[in-house]
């Protein structure tokens, strides 16, 4: 039987260790690491992570555990206390680097959304990670609740998050979403919450095309009208021009708007766009696929443990969300062995039950068909 380390193990393949330890350098504060490296604390966290383990006694225990499996990873197993401190104390930055490092290796990864265009297709979306004011004080919301705020640009080809940013939950969703760049010629889609015209003008100077809602109050012309098609939904298709003194003044251009009718849902849209080229149907389809975004989000909160926090500080809350992020990455970029079809959410839910198995990733994710009863010896007849 050929050997095979665990599926863990395989699945950190991607991070190089010397870049790890690099980073780790330039991130460290206070006094040389004794009893554990800051290698020992990603692994111990990034096993939490997929593992679903919840509290810091739960990880030592499991990590004592796996004690000789984690030789082969350069790891052993960490203290709570020192975990904790780590948490407490040890830039997040390290693991923000870290991110940003493994992203430029999964961008080149072979992708392709459901549409026929060949434009890269985003979402860009923010999600708030709700903590208690009691014990997160530092991250006030409003008199009554705290949290601090995901803002993600998931591209569809590859399900990757290729812009990430943490932010404070007071912060507007389009302070961190003026700050990505998407490269020209790409397709974004967002809510009514990014409606801003001066960054409208700005993407389309860019050469940015995005999809969006139409708020209902927004003051426009029409200046000119396209066929209709209400058989597939279509109830308008029109050139406006946006007339209001503060539309003019930030120097919004000429837009697409798209009207259709769901009829799956009996409820009507309201689309706007700057790209004058794709269908109609296209549109309103581009603007229902920015459901990919609400499963990423869905994948990190439920299947990555970033409800529960192992620490009450700003750097450990930090250190969590940027591990968890990694963790996504990492279970993306081994999405390719899966089989056709297995979303990142499944992934997670599989991996969990089969981490510390010495099988390849490709027998954990394709599993063998199991035999037939009736092909076993003991079911067989004698005649």
């Amino acid at each position: 039987m050929s050997h095979s380390n665990t599926a863990f193990h395989q699945l950190l393949k991607p991070v190089v260790r010397h870049e790890f330890e690099n980073l780790a350098q330039q991130h460290h504060t206070g006094q040389k690491l004794r009893s554990a490296s800051r290698w020992d604390q990603f692994i111990g966290m990034a096993m939490a992570q997929l593992s679903g383990r919840q509290s810091l006694r739960d990880i030592q225990a499991n990590l004592q555990a796996q004690r000789h499996k984690l030789y082969h990873l350069g790891a052993k197993p960490i203290a709570r206390s020192t975990l904790a401190r780590m948490n407490e104390k040890q830039p997040a930055e390290l693991y923000q680097n870290l991110f940003g490092k493994l992203l430029t290796h999964c961008k080149n990864m072979p992708g392709k959304h459901k549409f026929r265009f060949k434009n890269p297709l985003y979402s860009l979306d923010a999600s708030a990670i709700d903590l208690s004011l009691s014990v997160f004080p530092w991250a006030a919301h409003r008199d009554d609740t705290a949290n601090v705020k995901l803002s993600v640009g998931l591209n569809h080809g590859t399900l990757i998050p290729e812009f990430v940013a943490l932010s404070d939950g007071q912060e507007n969703d389009m302070v961190k979403g003026r700050e990505f760049h998407f490269p020209k010629g790409s397709i974004v889609a967002f809510d009514k919450g990014y409606m801003d015209y001066e960054w409208f003008a700005n993407l389309t100077k860019q050469g940015v095309f995005f999809v969006t809602r139409l708020r209902s109050n927004a003051v426009f012309t029409v200046t000119k009208s396209y066929s209709a098609n209400p058989v597939h939904g279509i109830l308008a298709d029109q050139d406006i021009q946006f007339s209001s003194a503060h539309a003019e003044k930030r120097g919004v251009p000429a837009l697409r708007r798209v009207v259709y009718h769901c009829h799956e849902t009996e409820k009507t849209y309201e689309f706007l766009t700057n790209h004058f080229e794709l269908s109609a149907k296209t549109i309103a389809g581009i603007y229902k696929d920015r459901w990919q975004v609400e499963l990423f989000f869905k994948a990190i909160k439920q299947s990555l443990s970033i409800r529960g926090f192992l620490g009450t500080s700003r750097n450990a809350v930090m250190t969590q969300i940027w591990i968890a992020m990694i963790v996504y990455l990492l279970v993306a970029y081994a999405r390719y062995a899966a089989r056709a079809g297995w979303t990142v959410y499944r992934m997670l839910r599989v991996l969990r039950l089969n981490l510390f198995e010495r099988k390849s990733l490709m027998e954990v994710l394709n599993p063998p068909p199991e035999r037939g009863k009736e092909n076993e010896p003991q079911m067989r007849l004698a005649v």
